[in-house]
């Protein structure tokens, strides 16, 4: 068995040429805001690539950049000015925020409607009980990726590792919402060896390198590394495992580019519904 390969870098590439015709479509430019507190050079780095994938679908983008030294007051201020502005269709703060800030009070003061990273406990709530809301990015973006290979999903058992508010556990609920059984571990399952070997589906979305190992996935499954670690390691070992399992998302190259595409798609959406 040769694995299929679930190449998020091309689907996104082909992704934003009809993004950018729906674009075009539209009479005003649709316009992303982008918030980075603080002088993280690896935030910065995820910020400019979604900027440029505005870019890219001739989107409009607005770069907020705030010290290190903002206040939580400080950032509730720029949030509520950028809710208020009708050019700006969606805004993505940039995770983590420096620790004096309360970075759930942040989330949560981001309008519903421009909420197109997903990541509001209103915008969760609605999206895991069926209702119209924008999904956490990667997790959306993911769902997006298996939608394209025609994964079948209804009646498989899917195991998430990570329970994180914006990945694992709306990651949980999509695939749930999708008909799957879903079991969700973490660093702290006592028997994750084994409760990986059951599953048909493999998400690795618990940021640590390489904690799920090659040798508990069955042959077979389907294996989604959400993962991305300095030396191109992912959450999920790798070794043999193209030769064993029916799917697998390349780390770099998989996920990824899915994610900020889920967020320029969102943002674009966002802007069609205020239209």
């Amino acid at each position: 068995m040769t694995a299929l390969i679930l190449d998020g870098k091309a689907l996104a590439k082909q992704r934003e040429q009809m993004l950018t015709q729906r674009v075009n479509l539209l009479e005003q430019q649709p316009v992303l805001a982008t918030i980075l507190v603080g002088g993280d050079p690896s935030s910065a780095t995820y910020v400019q690539m979604k900027i440029n994938a505005c870019g890219r679908t001739g989107m409009g983008s607005r770069s907020i950049e705030l010290p290190e030294s903002t206040t939580t007051e400080e950032l509730l201020a720029t949030i509520d000015e950028l809710n208020s502005d009708s050019q700006v269709c969606g805004i993505l703060l940039q995770h983590p925020v420096p620790a004096q800030i309360d970075e759930r009070a942040c989330f949560d003061a981001i309008a519903i409607t421009k909420d197109v990273d997903g990541v509001t406990t209103q915008g969760f709530g609605r999206m895991a009980m069926g209702e119209q809301a924008f999904g956490s990015a990667t997790p959306a973006g993911i769902m997006t990726l298996l939608d394209h290979y025609d994964i079948a999903l209804e009646g498989k058992h899917a195991i998430v590792v990570g329970r994180s508010p914006i990945l694992g556990k709306p990651m949980a609920a999509m695939l749930l919402n999708a008909n799957c059984t879903v079991t969700v571990c973490h660093s702290r399952t006592v028997d994750l060896a084994e409760q990986v070997s059951r599953a048909d589906i493999v998400v690795g979305a618990v940021g640590k390198p390489e904690l799920i190992r090659a040798e508990w996935i069955k042959d077979g499954a389907v294996v989604v590394d959400a993962g991305y670690h300095q030396g191109g390691l992912g959450d999920i070992e790798k070794l043999g495992l193209e030769n064993r399992v029916a799917a697998l998302t390349p780390v770099p190259g998989g996920v990824g580019p899915m994610t900020i595409n889920a967020l320029i798609s969102q943002t674009l959406e966002a802007a069609e519904l205020l239209a």
